[in-house]
């Protein structure tokens, strides 16, 4: 997390539907930028202006378009730099969850002088802006798409900065290492001495085993994003689309006693102890 006093990385204030597509009972709005709060003020009619609003408090009101007709009844907050998720004042909004009430709410908000964010662009500024490291910024796709236990639990703990913790304090000890050894050759008058040779390649060695340690844990790692795809091949009425269904636990494919039942491959997803399995039944094995 910055602290209050740091500096915002200045950029055009962005709007996009955060919610996924379709209807809901509520759907939400994100602006952020620097002008975030001013397009807040020109859509928003209620009580008091959104400038006038106390910081993470809820406020009810209406949102209109830019001739004054009213769009739909909101909850807005506004969250000001640089407490915020994207370290920039912020602006949400809680509309109904209609497909074109959302859609009418975000196009006020871009008629007010935000443009559409692109895909993953608040992330993308939370990083720019010190709200989180790299790893922590992919860990939230990996949060929002996983599908195991393990899978969430994963990216959570990415999230909270355990991955981006280890890279630092393996950057660290190669820095310190480093500093140590340029010290020592532009400074001798100082009387700073490195460490022996011994010494030098039981440091080196530690870290090298720290990276491989880590290295290790990638190939998990996108297994619990991806997935393991499993391809079910055999002969004609082996059995390959029975397995399929006990596997999934229900009828997904047709079982017959005729040959070649199955023409084209089958796709589905099953969680096995915490691995997402992208099981594929396929066509029997036979002469065309």
């Amino acid at each position: 997390m910055i602290a209050e006093n740091a500096s915002i990385i200045p950029g055009e204030t962005i709007a996009a539907i955060s919610t996924p597509p379709g209807e809901g009972a509520i759907a939400l709005v994100r602006v952020s930028g620097a002008d975030a709060i001013a397009v807040a003020d020109k859509i928003f009619r209620g009580k008091n202006k959104p400038s006038e609003f106390s910081r993470q408090l809820q406020h009810l009101g209406e949102i209109v378009d830019e001739t004054g007709e009213l769009i739909d009844q909101v909850m807005m907050s506004i969250h000001r730099a640089p407490i915020s998720y994207t370290g920039e004042d912020l602006v949400e909004i809680s509309c109904h969850g209609g497909t074109l009430v959302t859609a009418r709410v975000l196009e006020a908000c871009l008629h007010a002088g935000a443009r559409s964010a692109r895909g993953g662009e608040f992330t993308e500024r939370a990083f720019l802006n010190g709200k989180m490291d790299l790893t922590q910024a992919e860990a939230v796709i990996d949060l929002i798409r996983a599908k195991t236990d393990l899978a969430l639990r994963s990216a959570t703990e990415q999230l909270e900065g355990r991955l981006g913790n280890r890279i630092k304090n393996i950057r660290d000890a190669i820095v310190d290492l480093v500093a140590n050894i340029e010290a020592s050759i532009d400074f001798p008058e100082e009387g700073i001495t490195p460490d022996d040779s011994e010494k030098l390649r039981a440091r080196l060695d530690s870290i090298r085993e720290e990276i491989v340690a880590l290295l290790a844990t990638a190939d998990q790692g996108r297994i619990l994003r991806e997935g393991v795809r499993v391809v079910i091949y055999g002969a004609t009425n082996a059995g390959k689309s029975s397995l399929l269904n006990r596997l999934l636990g229900y009828e997904r494919a047709i079982v017959s006693d005729t040959h070649g039942t199955t023409r084209d491959t089958i796709e589905e997803s099953v969680n096995l102890r915490g691995v997402p399995i992208r099981l594929i039944d396929t066509a029997g094995l036979r002469t065309s």
